[in-house]
């Protein structure tokens, strides 16, 4: 408590600090007051039961940050900007020039692969935005617009998306954290007195051992989850000593951490994107006017609304996207280059491919064992469904695990930032 405690004097008491946790705060006020603008035409009693029945909707709800859930201007939220970083992040493996522009050409190499995500996002948010308002036409949210009509809601939505792209970008360079996971985050924090009334008008007796067991649940996942992210694998490494006209330098010993789950929270939000691109596409060609197109839409959603194959796709993926993210981000090779270039290595390794060699085996272990965990976290809602027949806890789940992995990334940039200003 004391340790908190002096953290938050520092915090309050430097001036950079403190402005950039100002800043964020400012971003997330702004970004609430636009969810709070609905576009006009809207039936808030169709609204209100076409997300008390649709699991799909409220996971993509929780994309948009609440935006989608009272059809704000901001109703598609990040989801075009993180489906764009997917699409260019898979291309990675697939395109050298875009691997080496997002590893190895530093700063201005990533400035250009955020460029391209930016022009991405501006297609992708354009179709989303035409399917929302088709299918909420035809589920009778909406009224039936005219041309001009349709447009004009189009452009305000697609504009609210590259707004809330452009909000994400300024919080990670001029705040603290990743912007598009804070952004999920606020909107997941700002439904939880909503929520907390609702379970209160619908309490139901009979459901208190549900009820506990699900907050015995909750309270483990928790902990289980600050305990793999903050695991560490430490490398042990020296640097060899080198005399410099009449000095000594090196013969130093460190080591390099590896983390248990290099890629954070970044596979739950990647997998639930992929895994919501073809739900969305199902639901709007299911009442297609060809009988094959529909049939098979309506396969495809009866499919994902089965409780084990979507768990089962959502395992794989979130296993899939941990190893990739992981890939992406830990370059082996340039790791060993860098440890050669500054004189140092690994003891028993010899420097160069060896060391690549070496790292390389040791994060893909690691890495396995972060993905299984990841992996069945992610699940372990959609088990607890299956038992207890509610449906908030998939969607609950999934909050819960952005909130915890978003609240230790944040807490680890504010101890960076503290040590950068002690030292």
């Amino acid at each position: 408590m004391n340790n908190f405690a002096q953290k938050l004097t520092l915090v309050l008491s430097d001036s950079a600090l403190r402005g950039r946790l100002l800043f964020v705060l400012a971003i997330l006020a702004i970004f609430r007051a636009l969810a709070a603008i609905p576009i006009p035409g809207i039936n808030a009693t169709e609204l209100q039961l076409f997300f008390n029945n649709n699991q799909f909707f409220g996971l993509l709800n929780l994309f948009s940050g609440g935006g989608l859930s009272n059809l704000s201007i901001v109703m598609l939220g990040v989801g075009p900007y993180i489906t764009a970083s997917i699409i260019l992040q898979l291309l990675t493996m697939l395109v050298p020039q875009l691997k080496a522009l997002y590893q190895e050409e530093g700063e201005s190499g990533r400035q250009k692969f955020s460029m391209y995500t930016r022009f991405l996002t501006l297609p992708i948010a354009l179709i989303q935005g035409v399917s929302f308002l088709l299918i909420l036409q035809r589920e009778g949210i909406m009224p039936s617009l005219t041309p001009f009509q349709f447009g004009i809601n189009l452009l305000v939505i697609t504009g609210g998306a590259m707004l809330m792209m452009w909000l994400g970008e300024l919080i990670s360079e001029f705040g603290l954290g990743n912007g598009v996971s804070v952004l999920i985050f606020a909107g997941i924090v700002a439904r939880i007195p909503r929520a907390a009334s609702q379970l209160l008008f619908s309490y139901d007796p009979t459901q208190i051992p549900v009820y506990i067991a699900f907050l015995a649940a909750a309270i483990a996942v928790v902990a289980a989850v600050v305990f793999i992210t903050e695991a560490e694998r430490p490398i042990p490494v020296t640097y060899a000593k080198r005399i410099r006209g009449m000095k000594l330098f090196g013969g130093q010993s460190t080591y390099l951490p590896l983390r248990l789950n290099q890629a954070g929270v970044i596979p739950i939000i990647f997998a639930l994107s992929l895994l919501l691109i073809p739900q969305m596409a199902a639901t709007f060609f299911s009442t297609a006017s060809q009988p094959v197109v529909a049939h098979v839409a309506s396969l495809v959603l009866g499919w994902f609304q089965n409780l084990t194959i979507y768990g089962a796709l959502y395992f794989i993926f979130v296993f899939f996207f941990t190893y990739f993210y992981t890939a992406v981000t830990f370059d082996p090779h340039l790791i060993a280059e860098n440890l050669q270039k500054n004189g140092a290595f690994i003891p028993g390794v010899r420097p160069g491919g060896s060391t690549e060699e070496h790292l390389g085996k040791v994060i893909t272990r690691i890495t396995l064992v972060g993905a299984l965990f990841l992996g069945l976290i992610a699940v372990l809602p959609i088990v607890m469904q299956s038992f207890t027949n509610i449906q908030q806890l998939t969607i609950g789940g999934t909050a819960l695990l952005i909130v915890v992995s978003v609240v230790l990334d944040l807490a680890r940039r504010i101890d960076a930032q503290i040590s950068i200003r002690e030292y």
